[in-house]
């Protein structure tokens, strides 16, 4: 399971932090359901909290998602589940979520969050890498049972391979939604201190890039990179 770095830049994006604390008190926080302000505020008592999905965020995915009217989804990388919870909110009852994580631990600090909002039989939650299951599920999969939409918050240097296995598990028309692609701004104007970051952070940095790169270049889907926390890059399959 991937984890961050102890670093100083900030998650969002945004250089400014009054504008910041505008959204969140404005527009955000009075729409974030009273399970999500718990596993959020809940997620901010453990090491690594920074790795939660940013509240904004999170209702951006939950508006995509009922704008699409999805019924079947999969997410690779779950950590505590603030996205997986916004995802099984905006589902219909009968909604469906393949939920892909190395560490049930963290999993079962979200749980209670998600039992209390009514919404744990629409998940399946795997322990494993993502690969081995992509691949496991490349093979069984039926066409009329491919996914409408798939999120992705987990090792960057596996952004790529993940992509390609999701143009197949997910089907044409549906989205796939790429999280930290900006890289806390890393990605353009690096500068002279950035050097001193870790190796692995700079490593991260620069599969974004490559990202970035590769599906900016991808005939197969539709693109839109949205500033929101550290950077989101939304992809509709075309073929």
């Amino acid at each position: 399971m991937e984890r961050p770095y102890h670093i100083s830049l900030p998650k969002n994006i945004l250089r400014s932090d009054a504008l910041h604390e505008y959204i969140l008190e404005t527009s955000v926080y009075p729409r974030e359901h009273k399970q999500l302000k718990g596993l959020r505020e809940e997620t901010t008592k453990i090491p690594w909290s920074r790795m939660s999905v940013p509240p904004e965020e999170g209702l951006l995915l939950s508006l995509l998602l009922k704008f699409m009217n999805a019924k079947k989804t999969i997410e690779i990388g779950v950590f505590t589940g603030y996205s997986l919870l916004t995802t099984a909110l905006a589902l219909p009852n009968d909604g469906k979520i393949t939920a892909i994580d190395l560490d049930r631990k963290s999993y079962d600090i979200g749980l209670p969050f998600i039992q209390k909002a009514g919404v744990e039989h629409k998940i399946n939650f795997i322990e494993s890498e993502a690969l081995p299951v992509l691949d496991k599920l490349l093979h069984e999969m039926k066409e009329e049972d491919l996914y409408d939409f798939a999120f992705v918050d987990a090792d960057k240097t596996n952004y790529t391979k993940y992509h390609e296995r999701l143009l197949k598990l997910v089907k044409v028309g549906g989205a796939i939604a790429y999280d930290n692609t900006l890289w806390m701004g890393a990605v353009a104007g690096w500068k002279e201190e950035h050097d001193l970051l870790p190796t692995d952070f700079k490593i991260d940095r620069d599969a974004m890039v490559e990202l970035n790169k590769f599906v900016a270049a991808d005939p197969r889907i539709e693109i839109s990179q949205v500033p929101i926390g550290d950077g989101v890059t939304l992809c509709r399959r075309l073929y």
